[in-house]
């Protein structure tokens, strides 16, 4: 096998983990070369050799993802064809694609790939076995596949890869555009996901996040169908087998919270619930690694300089090739992708029991909210629901840099396939099935809103989710919250008294009440839209309308 008439690096072991299935079932013919499950190093020296990125200091791969740098929201599709049409909510996140353009649209892509090298990792998302999902995930970038490899997980053995069959395929092809006159594209980007034949196809994007979240949306809307619970989360697990989830959108802390030295580390994104407990979809992370701190994320920031991850976007000094974590010149959305067994505290199986503690994370740029509540199961619906934060940096295109208030339902509005309420139900039925304790933890601000207070120390954070894991706020005292009637503690372990409550850090007591109620009318007017199809008691369980 040759590339421009030079052999590349891995063309003795091309074929060597290649399955029986072969790319002739996904349309794909008359292809150049086709690198099969080709191990780390393997596509380490592939991307190198394609001058796809750079080795940086102590060993990670780092790569510019071109002019996408976040995800492309508004370019995502799903197909409306019968199998899927009556299940998906339809919506702002689930645009509808007509079925004829798609096969139009995939046909014109299997044509492009002609003469093309391709790299295939047949993967399994999902750590139960008896709920994964095989993917197959055909990319036209070695650093894609490297990608694939480490956040998926891996047949065990060498004959279970001959044997692979994909259950949902995945083609990205970051050179390939759309004509959005005649394909019904938004832009020359497009992906767009189709229940019907079981494949997804992502074109003109070198984000390799597409791939991850086309993942996510295709389990979120296969799993609830069989009674799982999909959920934007982290996951980890105390020394007493005592699991917590942390819902969060990004920036809130998800990540950086989950990884907890004193506990053990489930997955750091995105899990299933089922009548057996917890499992991770992923075996690696995709961390933001923007202004990532050695002190604060010892752990995620050795991550940033071990051979096998991968840096997107992160910027390096040229010569040295150290890093340099802070420099946003290139976006603020930097990421690091790593195998989740690089944090040294990682559960193998990834996999735990029914949660103990829910936590919801929100990130209150208002500086209102107190930094910890307890939540009713109705209350916790309620937050679940309406997914409040702040956009705090540009994980998505075309996004302003000062926080912007948000509601995304469920932690993840732009992946949930089915209408909210059916995740809701779900989280409803196992909190009250296995009495799992609900909680809101705002890592935002205090002392005022964004540009006049300051950011909840992540110390105080850190105190008060070890207070919650640990029981210690089960028998203090409580006081009503003024607006949503949830219940704040009055003390915490290593946390002054003055910080949680937030109307004692604002030096003007009627402007916090005044932006109080006022972020409480956003949740009003944003829970509109979801009144039609919630229990009259998960309604009553917000703000209160005055």
């Amino acid at each position: 096998m040759d590339y421009l008439g030079i052999k590349t690096p891995a063309s003795a072991e091309a074929k060597v983990l290649k399955s029986d299935f072969g790319l002739e079932n996904h349309g794909l013919s008359n292809l150049n070369h086709v690198y099969w499950n080709l191990s780390t190093p393997a596509l380490y020296e592939e991307a190198l050799f394609r001058r796809e990125g750079r080795v940086a200091h102590m060993g990670p791969f780092a790569t510019d993802t071109g002019k996408h740098t976040a995800r492309s929201a508004n370019d995502k599709f799903i197909v409306k064809e019968p199998s899927s049409e009556e299940k998906v909510w339809w919506s702002e996140y689930n645009r509808p694609f007509n079925p004829e353009k798609f096969s139009v649209l995939a046909n014109r892509l299997q044509g492009y790939l002609e003469g093309r090298d391709v790299f295939v990792q047949d993967l399994y998302a999902g750590a139960d076995p008896k709920h994964r999902l095989s993917i197959r995930v055909i990319t036209e970038y070695a650093w894609h596949a490297l990608f694939a490899k480490t956040l998926f997980i891996e047949p065990a053995t060498n004959e279970e890869k001959r044997k692979f069959v994909p259950d949902f395929t995945i083609i990205c092809a970051p050179g390939f555009k759309s004509a959005p006159e005649t394909d019904m594209t938004r832009s020359g980007t497009f992906i767009i996901l189709n229940f019907g034949t079981r494949m997804g196809i992502i074109g003109n994007t070198g984000y390799a996040g597409e791939i991850k979240k086309s993942v996510f949306t295709i389990l979120n809307y296969l799993l609830p169908l069989e009674g799982i619970l999909p959920m934007h989360c982290s996951a980890n697990v105390g020394r007493e087998q005592d699991a917590a989830l942390f819902f969060g959108l990004s920036g809130t802390g998800k990540t950086t919270l989950s990884a907890d030295p004193g506990r053990f580390l489930i997955g750091d994104d995105q899990h299933g619930w089922s009548d057996d407990g917890v499992f991770n979809f992923e075996n690696g992370c995709y961390a933001k690694v923007i202004n990532l701190s050695p002190e604060a994320e010892p752990q995620i920031y050795a991550c940033t300089r071990k051979f096998g991850t991968i840096l997107e976007n992160v910027i390096y000094e040229p010569v040295t090739r150290v890093l340099d974590l802070d420099d946003a010149a290139r976006t603020e959305n930097t990421r690091a992708a790593y195998p989740l067994n690089y944090i040294e505290n990682a559960v193998e199986s990834k996999m735990g029991g029914h949660p103990k503690n829910i936590i919801m994370l929100t990130c209150d740029a208002s500086g209102v909210m107190p930094p910890v509540a307890r939540l009713t199961p109705e209350q916790a619906m309620y937050h679940f629901i309406s997914g409040y934060t702040a956009k705090i940096s540009e994980t998505e295109l075309d996004m302003r840099k000062e926080p912007e208030i948000t509601f995304s339902t469920c932690f993840g509005g732009p992946f949930m396939v089915h209408h909210p309420s059916i995740y809701s139900e779900l989280l409803k039925r196992k909190i009250l099935r296995h009495g799992a304790k609900c909680w809101l933890i705002n890592t935002g601000w205090t002392g005022g809103h964004y540009g006049v207070g300051k950011r909840i120390s992540i110390k105080h954070t850190r105190a008060i989710l070890n207070a919650v894991l640990e029981g210690k706020l089960d028998n203090v005292e409580y006081y009503q919250d003024p607006v949503f009637e949830f219940q704040v503690p009055k003390t915490c372990p290593q946390v002054p008294v003055e910080v949680l409550n937030p109307a004692n850090s604002w030096a003007d007591k009627n402007l916090y009440m005044s932006r109080y109620k006022q972020l409480g009318s956003l949740f009003f007017e944003n829970f509109k839209k979801f009144r039609d199809n919630c229990p009259a008691e998960v309604i009553s369980a917000g703000p209160r309308k005055e």
